[in-house]
């Protein structure tokens, strides 16, 4: 781990690394929802006449839903549509979302809040979902680790991943910079965006992606899972 946290310092040519906060993704970081997703995205852009894949669903994960939604109607109908109109679409995702049976929290992420903690580390959750149900699970399940002050979600910002200004906005709601900062990532867009916050970031390979495709985005290390996180995880071995 020193190794690629010298490597993250010359990169953003900071002088030193003094991790203080986690961000987290949500779907795929904390809870195993993301083949709920894959569902919900399939039979609600069917219904408006749009190709939606498995891949589709991992590649734009941690994107806002309606800025998924506007991309994919103008790259297969050929259209702009406003952001209400994408709305309208996103609440029939929502929807079929919720039909969906609840899924699990992904193993080792409750253990490693836990540790940091401990460790002092303050705890923030950074994610493109307008899932609310999903929200007040995190505060319930994640209880007292998750607050609703240290959340960020589509709600909170117009640009979302990649851009990095959900993360910015984790790091202020947690009043730290890039450099006292780690990101936990899963998919793509969600990486470019902590490499794009200049956060160090760990991709954790939840899904069907190859490891490669997380480390080409940005990923400072690329993990298997989250208790390979928590299994891992010492402070000294984050600071540089």
């Amino acid at each position: 781990m020193k190794i690629a946290v010298q490597s993250y310092l010359e990169k953003h040519g900071f002088g030193h690394f003094m991790p203080k906060a986690v961000l987290f993704d949500m779907d795929g970081v904390l809870i195993d929802s993301m083949p709920n997703h894959v569902v919900a995205w399939r039979e609600s852009m069917a219904q408006f006449g749009i190709r939606f894949t498995k891949e589709d669903s991992y590649m734009t994960e941690g994107a806002r839903g309606v800025d998924t939604i506007r991309k994919m109607v103008k790259a297969q109908q050929g259209k702009d549509i406003s952001e209400e109109e994408a709305q309208i679409m996103y609440d029939v995702k929502a929807r079929i979302f919720g039909e969906q049976p609840k899924p699990a929290l992904m193993a080792g992420a409750y253990d490693f809040m836990a540790k940091l903690q401990h460790d002092g580390i303050a705890i923030g959750v950074v994610t493109g979902s307008g899932q609310r149900p999903l929200f007040h699970r995190l505060l319930t399940d994640f209880a007292p680790f998750v607050t609703e002050e240290r959340m960020t979600t589509a709600y909170d910002v117009k640009r979302g991943k990649p851009a990095p200004d959900p993360y910015l906005a984790g790091m202020r709601k947690c009043g730290v910079m890039p450099w006292e900062t780690i990101v936990v990532e899963n998919a793509p867009l969600g990486v470019r965006a902590g490499n794009a916050s200049q956060a160090f970031t760990i991709g954790v390979n939840t899904g069907p992606l190859p490891p490669h495709v997380l480390s080409e985005n940005g990923a400072d290390v690329v993990l298997d899972s989250m208790q390979m996180l928590c299994d891992i995880w010492n402070l000294d071995d984050f600071k540089g």
